[in-house]
């Protein structure tokens, strides 16, 4: 194609040029589709498009039910899905798609239903409250991510998110009349960072925010639409003698102004990427520079304007148009009379074709430019949706490639895979006509989901193996898709289907799709799809999901992961009889051992039964006595009563359940002893009104009913737990000792032959009563033992007194040691050295 015939399709506003190629020829799917008598929701990025019969119109019926219908097409007109309109709620405000293709729909009463790219209703309506229903909603603005919605009462409610969605009411703007135009500056693009709504009122505008009103442009208008740029930064407004002003959103300047011939307000107003302002009345579209004369394009049906990054989409009833400012590469090019270095290297292409000389003779002349020719190119390729003519411009490129070696081939191969992915996604039974810019935007990964969301998935997969992505995601919507669609397919073949393609994607989580098969009634086909899924912390909570509770019991001690076999367990345990669980449990070491662990802290009446019916009788035993030491804690134990009994109680259960154990039989006995010893002291402190016996040994109890001179109490102790003589003299000198009862020592001491006086002795030294000790030391039977007595309380020449009798060397020399401090006592030791002539003393 020659350059004059590709510039001839352009249109020139000031500098620069504009181009209007048709991307589609759309047919509806034999459907009739009329603008005019519909409401119309165009999603960007090339997405699909909602239709619904419009209510607010008296329209003529043709061979068509009187029931409205949502109607869903691609951009090229091809029907996606439809479903009856039958929302309750009044009529319908406005529609519009979100960045994430769901279709939000308001109604009058302010509730916001949403569906899918399949006409399917997505979970229940949003209400923007109580009070948006009660007032009505007039007038609605949606955004990529939001709505705003004005009430017959002319308040402000809005959704700043639809993925969060928790409407809030703005500020009252304090206005009786409804506001002549209205404008939303989305939440990026404000310094608040919430939404900002811009109402015409009068001869100013109103920025209402969640927390405050400010008027701007006072006198500018009254205007009569307003629409905001791309990037939040300027707007477009018609005032009411038909001019159109671009200023910025702060309004602190009018940038541009252009009269139009007709004060009329246009049906609607867009920008074209930042350079340009499109104005549509009724058969004619206008299009406004900063600079120049406008450009007027004709139309005799209606059209809907879609505005884009990069341009706006023209959807008329006939096709679909793309208008966008020519790209630079491009006019360099294909601009008429052009001798860039671009339109030489395309030139030098076409001579070559024709074996002409003169394609030596253009490249001579670009030689020093030739890698920004290429580059040229390139872009200029990537910007066209003509395939022969992307061609030609790739091969104009390639051919400038084989003279210049330094130009990287990465960025020409790059291109192809870009152009070769928009081509395919271009296709009239795709329908998405995305553009090079457009495509970087959205990047490749949103393209996918919103394919496989469309039910591509072929293309979707292809596009993931051709750009080297994780093809995981197309593969599991296909299979979740596979079986919605299949509910006639046996099992086992449907498995049998799934299998061959899931196996192309390595690590793909069978537990996701078993998860759908069992929401969708398929139990089985779960059941069996989770069984090929090779991580275990997706697999076991699957498996308790579809009621396999012992597969996943199986699964989790197998992973030897202790928290998944925590989570099986305690599903179980709340979901089957308790008999059921102890069997299920037993049978496998590790869960019941984690079983035990957990119920020893916190579920000890549950583990009681469940060692009761496994026979576990001893343990049960300790458990018991482990229950009987919490009292011991309680604070309310020391003070004597009411909790013991219960204690004393549990101490006996676990003695009758060791004594049921052979191999228990000490434990049988303490525990028999331990009861019959708390009972004793709490009848001790019941007595004595004093909360000092319980939990103390038996030593200590026969000491302290010593100490409060009730040697009955003592007594008894002492023969109910048949404590030998040596302890008891030990135990009651010394409580004797303690209280400084001398006379009843000495008195203990007389009442019949002891097995020994030393506790006496020790008592008095302890209590440091030399004089009463002195009273049994010398009945001490060893020599030894007197010796030591003596030197403990100073009294030397005893000690060594009793040391010679004793005639032990080593005793002597440790005594002198001892007491060799004191000269006196020293001259004690050497003259018994040398009367007795001890060896090895020294």
């Amino acid at each position: 194609m020659s350059s004059v015939s590709v510039a001839a399709e352009w249109e020139q506003l000031h500098d620069r040029f504009y181009r209007k190629p048709e991307l589609y020829s759309l047919q509806w799917g034999g459907a009739r589709m009329d603008l005019a008598r519909h409401r119309v929701a165009c999603a960007p990025f090339g997405g699909p498009v909602a239709a619904i019969r419009d209510d607010s119109k008296i329209v003529q019926l043709f061979a068509e039910s009187a029931r409205r219908k949502l109607l869903i097409f691609s951009s090229s007109g091809h029907p996606l899905a439809s479903a009856a309109w039958d929302r309750p709620g009044g009529r319908l405000v406005g529609m519009a798609w979100s960045d994430d293709l769901l279709l939000h729909c308001l109604v009058q009463d302010g509730s916001l239903y949403r569906y899918n790219i399949r006409a399917e209703l997505v979970g229940p309506p949003v209400s923007l409250g109580k009070e948006c229903f009660e007032q009505g909603v007039a007038e609605c603005v949606f955004w990529g991510n939001g709505v705003v919605a004005i009430t017959e009462s002319n308040q402000i409610f809005c959704v700043p998110d639809f993925k969060n969605p928790r409407p809030c009411k703005l500020a009252d703007p304090g206005i009786d009349e409804f506001p002549l135009c209205v404008a939303v500056i989305e939440p990026q693009y404000t310094m608040s960072g919430a939404v900002e709504v811009l109402l015409g009122v009068g001869d100013y505008v109103l920025a209402v925010e969640e927390d405050g009103v400010q008027q701007l442009g006072v006198g500018i208008g009254p205007l009569q639409r307003m629409a905001v740029s791309q990037n939040g930064k300027y707007l477009a407004t018609f005032t009411h003698d038909g001019r159109l002003l671009v200023i910025p959103t702060d309004f602190s300047r009018i940038i541009f102004e252009y009269t139009c011939e007709s004060a009329l307000p246009p049906e609607q107003i867009a920008w074209c990427g930042l350079d340009s302002v499109l104005l549509y009345w009724d058969e004619m579209l206008l299009m406004v520079g900063p600079h120049g004369e406008p450009v007027c394009y004709y139309y005799d049906e209606p059209i809907k304007l879609i505005p884009e990054c990069d341009g706006v989409r023209i959807l008329s009833n006939s096709s679909m148009e793309f208008l966008q400012r020519v790209p630079d590469s491009t006019v360099s090019i294909f601009g008429i009379g052009s001798m860039s270095p671009a339109a030489l290297l395309y030139d030098a292409l076409d001579h070559f074709d024709k074996r002409s000389a003169k394609a030596d003779e253009n490249l001579r002349l670009i030689h020093s430019s030739l890698p920004e020719a290429i580059e040229a190119c390139i872009d200029a390729a990537g910007h066209e949706f003509d395939i022969s003519r992307q061609r030609t411009l790739l091969r104009a490129a390639s051919y400038g490639r084989a003279f210049c070696s330094q130009f990287p081939r990465e960025r020409f191969q790059e291109m192809c895979k870009v152009l070769r992915v928009l081509n395919a996604v271009r296709n009239h039974e795709i329908g998405t006509p995305l553009s090079i810019q457009q495509y970087k935007m959205l990047t490749a990964p949103v393209l996918i989901g919103r394919l496989i969301n469309a039910n591509q998935h072929l293309l979707a997969l292809r596009i993931s193996e051709y750009l080297k992505l994780n093809p995981e995601v197309v593969i599991m919507h296909w299979a979740c898709e596979k079986i919605t669609a299949s509910p006639a397919i046996p099992d086992a073949v449907l498995l049998e289907q799934l299998l061959d393609k899931l196996k192309l994607c390595k690590g793909i989580s069978y537990a996701a799709i078993a998860a759908h098969a069992d929401n969708s009634g398929r139990r089985k086909l779960a059941a069996m799809l989770v069984d090929h899924e090779l991580q275990p912390s997706k697999q076991v909570p699957l498996l308790l999901s579809i009621g396999e509770e012992d597969t996943a019991l199986v699964k989790a001690t197998e992973s030897g992961d202790t928290d998944l076999v925590y989570l099986v367990l305690f599903h179980i345990w709340q979901t089957k009889p308790a008999l059921d669980f102890f069997g299920t449990i037993n049978a496998r070491p590790l869960a019941r051992d984690l079983f035990v662990t957990y119920a020893r802290s916190y579920k000890h009446e549950f583990l009681k039964d469940f060692f009761l019916s496994t026979g576990r009788l001893q343990d049960v035993a300790f458990l018991l006595l482990k229950e009987s030491w919490e009292f011991e804690k309680n604070p309310m134990a020391s003070r004597g009563s009411p909790l013991h009994g219960p204690r004393i109680r549990l101490i006996e259960q676990a003695q009758k359940l060791f004594s049921e154990t052979k191999e228990h039989n000490f434990e049988a006995r303490a525990a028999e002893e331990q009861a019959k010893l708390l009972r004793l002291q709490h009848e001790l402190e019941v007595s004595t009104k004093q909360a000092i016996f319980m939990d103390s040994s038996i030593s200590d109890t026969i000491r302290t009913c010593i100490v409060l001179g009730n040697h009955r109490a003592a007594m008894k102790v002492k023969t109910e737990f048949k404590v030998s003589e040596k302890r008891w003299y030990w135990l009651k000198a010394f409580a004797l000792a303690t209280v400084r009862d001398w006379e009843g020592l000495e008195k203990f001491s007389k009442e019949k032959r002891p097995p020994g006086y030393k506790p006496f002795v020790e008592a008095c030294i302890e209590a440091d009563e030399k004089a009463e000790a002195l009273k049994y030391i010398p009945k001490l039977a060893e020599p030894r033992e007197r010796s030591e007595a003596y030197a403990r309380i100073g009294m030397a020449k005893e000690a060594a007194d009793a040391a010679s009798q004793d005639k032990d060397s080593e005793l002597f020399g440790r005594l002198k040691q001892t007491l060799a401090q004191n000269t006196a006592t020293s001259s004690i030791f050497d003259t018994l050295r040398d009367r007795l002539s001890f060896q090895g003393v020294y």
